[in-house]
């Protein structure tokens, strides 16, 4: 039989995957599942956003549109960076617009990275920004990032693993699965440190308007920092637009022509109706108004959650607050348990659907992802179940 390509056999299939996959299973069999697994808004994309979309095929925006994206989206875009962060970025040759967060973080690796080179990831992560740098031939250095710092790694990073081949780092706050963000004098420190050893820092900011106390610094917002700062952004988790696959890369202009042609030569461009729904959903202001809506719902959940977990005081599971995103990251690490035991038997016993923390790294062990990205009724269900599971659980 001719081979496969030997480098995926390094990597694993998303954990939320399989975990939804298993409940559907379950529900296909007549169980009642309470799914806390995802991290999709319960939420509809707002109406007024489909409706451009659909006002958009009718007139005709069904065919080929720019591989760098609309110049309406990327003036887009750009008025939500100077708006949002106090950034001025160049439409014309610093926003590139992708096929959702995964699509720019995918090329603005490629656009940076030579077959060998080393990525600094923080642990615990989203998967993916380990997998990805590993698909496309890179190493990856995990740097812990221990719940006892707040699962922020120290601002010097992996030093001691620096070596000629370290060319990035990577970073995403607030962050999936801790909901942990550093504050500004971090992020200087941060910049310091790259500077110094001539690095790449790539930022996954797909939930920073998700938050809950002070708002999260941009790391492109740190004086000269934008010009080694790659932003990686999407409409998925604050506008409710997942489906739509839709995101973009904020970057310096000679990052931004790598990335184009790679995306020339992997998606040669999103929808041109998408993209004009993404412009009006970042523009109007009565669709600010409902992201802010969205919010906070999911900040009363999160107050609902700790409401719980004082009222119903486990001794076995510590509950920390989330900064922002729409996680709980929950230690069970007293259990002394596989997180992937933990949550097939909470599944099977309580049935309800949560993430191992391992899937996220070693530092994740012992931990599990709830998402309260659900409903209010869900979300407190879900979380009374867990609690009288923990206070069952016999190893």
């Amino acid at each position: 039989m001719p081979a496969l390509n030997e480098q995926l056999d390094l990597i694993r299939q998303s954990a939320t995957v399989a975990m939804s996959d298993h409940i559907n299973v379950l529900k296909a069999g007549g169980r009642e599942i309470i799914g806390l697994q995802v991290g999709d808004p319960d939420f509809a994309t707002p109406p007024a956003v489909m409706q451009a979309a659909m006002k958009a095929v009718q007139s005709g925006l069904t065919h080929y549109a720019p591989a760098i994206g609309t110049l309406e989206l990327r003036k887009a875009v750009a008025d939500k960076l100077q708006r949002d962060e106090g950034l001025e970025y160049d439409p014309a040759e610093e926003i590139l617009v992708t096929h959702g967060g995964i699509h720019a973080y995918h090329v603005a690796l490629q656009a940076i990275l030579n077959p060998g080179d080393e990525v600094l990831v923080p642990d615990p992560s989203w998967a993916t920004h380990s997998n990805m740098v590993t698909m496309l031939r890179g190493r990856v250095v995990r740097v812990a990032a221990p719940a006892e710092n707040g699962f922020i790694p120290p601002f010097r990073w992996g030093e001691k693993g620096l070596t000629s081949k370290t060319r990035a780092l990577v970073l995403n706050y607030p962050s999936n699965p801790t909901g942990a963000y550093p504050d500004r004098t971090y992020w200087v420190q941060l910049h310091e440190f790259a500077e110094a050893h001539n690095l790449w820092i790539i930022s996954d900011e797909v939930y920073a308007s998700l938050y809950y106390e002070d708002r999260p610094t941009c790391a492109a917002s740190v004086h000269g920092a934008k010009e080694r700062t790659l932003l990686v952004n999407s409409l998925s988790k604050a506008y409710a637009m997942t489906g739509w696959r839709v995101g973009f890369l904020a970057a310096p202009a000679r990052v931004i022509g790598n990335a184009l042609k790679a995306g020339q030569n992997s998606i040669t461009c999103v929808a041109p109706f998408i993209q004009h729904a993404a412009a009006f959903a970042l523009t109007d202001p009565a669709v600010q108004q409902i992201t802010a809506e969205m919010r906070a719902a999911y900040a009363r959940r999160r107050e609902r959650v700790l409401h719980l977990a004082r009222e119903l005081d486990s001794e076995k599971m510590r509950v920390i607050p989330p900064r922002g995103a729409f996680y709980f990251f929950l230690d069970l690490r007293a259990f002394r348990t596989p997180s992937v035991e933990i949550c097939e038997r909470i599944l099977d016993e309580a049935g309800v659907g949560l993430v191992p923390g391992s899937a996220f790294g070693e530092q994740g062990e012992g931990f599990v992802r709830m998402s309260i990205a659900a409903s209010d009724e869900e979300v407190e269900a879900g979380f009374r179940k867990i609690i009288a599971w923990v206070e069952k659980f016999q190893g």
